[in-house]
């Protein structure tokens, strides 16, 4: 079975975990993962599951929206309109 890409999406994983000092190492150990895949969902190699997005998210205090994001219309890869309703 092949890995799933994530390319095109925009990944704020690294930044998040850098930010607060966090080693791949340690991200991985409290996801319940090995540092590989935290290395393969920075790099947008992997697409994580649901629920490692989850943990993933929850261990570096964002949300799944904030780390994995669509890119916005008209940024490189963004491809439909969103309208903001007040």
């Amino acid at each position: 079975m092949g890995r799933t890409s994530a390319r095109g999406r925009v990944n704020r994983v690294r930044a998040a975990r850098t930010a607060l000092g966090l080693t791949q190492a340690e991200l991985a150990e409290s996801a319940g993962v090995t540092r590989q895949t935290v290395v393969a969902v920075e790099a947008g190699d992997y697409a994580p599951s649901v629920y490692l997005a989850l943990a993933i998210a929850h261990r570096l205090g964002h949300s799944v929206e904030d780390l994995f994001a669509t890119p916005a219309p008209g940024a490189p890869g963004g491809s439909h309109t969103t309208e903001a309703h007040a």
